[in-house]
């Protein structure tokens, strides 16, 4: 990319009865947002009609046919269908979870085609989305195999970063999914993102227990003994700063995070109860170890509040700024190591 491009934004529209749309038009409403990116919305326009006059919205777009139409300085829409869609606010239905996934699939085609630079999801209903040909817990495991990567859920902020072991997997089979081979593979993936997309040389990453204290020396659980301090030591050998484990229950209330470049927490709620706890609103989910960026706001459909006009659109503003700013800092770390030694003006 060159530097003077702005980034290609992709939206997927999400839930059609949640919040999603609300929160994605009411952020491109502020025709500033087009300074920073040329965002492109997979939907309908006559969709998008309907939201913008039930919202009482003044942005203005424009229909096109593929993304690679797109123009800079506009909100552009790819027409994904032509026919009209029921909407009706916070209900769980299985046809627009149907439109949901034909949004998702034309964008993660757009960003597998370089169509689009960086994909932003607006929340799926994880129920009313499976079909046939989505039978996937969520986004990141659908965006895994479609990109062919080792995907890794990442909820960010500026001063907090929290990685999970293990993600949409139920608590019972946790202590059966977390072998020394995932921790590996998890914390090097962190290590990996952490230098090309958020320019930090040499990561230093805390982990959290599996059991409660850490298993206090194998008296509650055995896994924190026999699995993650073993496979932590050895990444230590290794020369990586992996520190822990450290006892989940007191080491965000003492702040011990802020030590830290990185969180790893052993599955869904040990991370994501804390994180939403101190940044819910503000926070993103970014989708690590692909070979594109993707990130969502860091809640989900909210149908409690879908179609009321009063949803907050923070976090989903959060989520367009940094997929910019990754995608720009993984460019610029491209760059960097292709040839290094040319970048420094040095001759072989």
């Amino acid at each position: 990319m060159k530097h003077a491009e702005k980034v290609k934004l992709g939206i997927s529209i999400g839930d059609l009865n949640g919040i999603g749309s609300e929160i994605m038009l009411k952020t491109f409403d502020d025709s500033r947002m087009l300074d920073f990116c040329t965002p492109v919305i997979f939907a309908s326009t006559k969709v998008l009609t309907f939201l913008k006059k039930h919202f009482n919205l003044s942005l203005n777009y424009q229909g096109i046919d593929e993304a690679s139409k797109a123009i800079d300085g506009k909100i552009n829409v790819v027409n994904v269908w032509k026919e009209g869609v029921d909407i009706n606010f916070g209900e769980e239905d299985p046809k627009i979870g149907e439109y949901a996934f034909k949004s998702l699939q034309a964008a993660t085609k757009a960003l597998k085609e370089n169509e689009i630079d960086v994909l932003v999801t607006a929340p799926i209903n994880k129920h009313s989305i499976q079909s046939a040909e989505f039978n996937f817990p969520g986004h990141t495991d659908y965006l895994a195999k479609e990109l062919e990567g080792e995907s890794l859920m990442f909820m960010i902020t500026d001063t907090l970063k929290i990685g999970l072991l293990t993600d949409h997997v139920a608590l019972k089979d946790i202590a059966n999914t977390i072998t020394p081979e995932l921790i590996e593979k998890k914390l090097n993936i962190i290590q990996e993102t952490l230098k090309q997309d958020f320019r930090v040389q040499k990561p230093k990453i805390a982990v959290l227990g599996i059991n409660p204290h850490s298993g206090d020396n194998g008296v509650i659980g055995k896994e924190d003994e026999e699995i993650l301090k073993p496979t932590l030591q050895k990444l230590r050998d290794k020369g990586d700063l992996v520190f822990g484990p450290f006892s989940a229950d007191s080491f965000f209330g003492s702040k011990n995070y802020v030590n830290f470049d990185a969180v790893v927490a052993s599955y869904h709620d040990q991370g994501l109860i804390p994180f939403k706890t101190l940044s819910f609103g503000n926070g993103v989910n970014f989708t690590a170890g692909l070979s594109k960026v993707r990130t969502s706001p860091d809640h989900g459909t909210a149908f409690e509040i879908a179609g009321t006009n009063s949803a907050n659109i923070n976090s989903f503003k959060e989520a367009v700024f940094r997929a910019i700013e990754i995608y720009k800092c993984r460019e610029e770390y491209k760059e960097l190591t292709e040839n290094p030694l040319k970048k420094q003006g040095r001759k072989l």
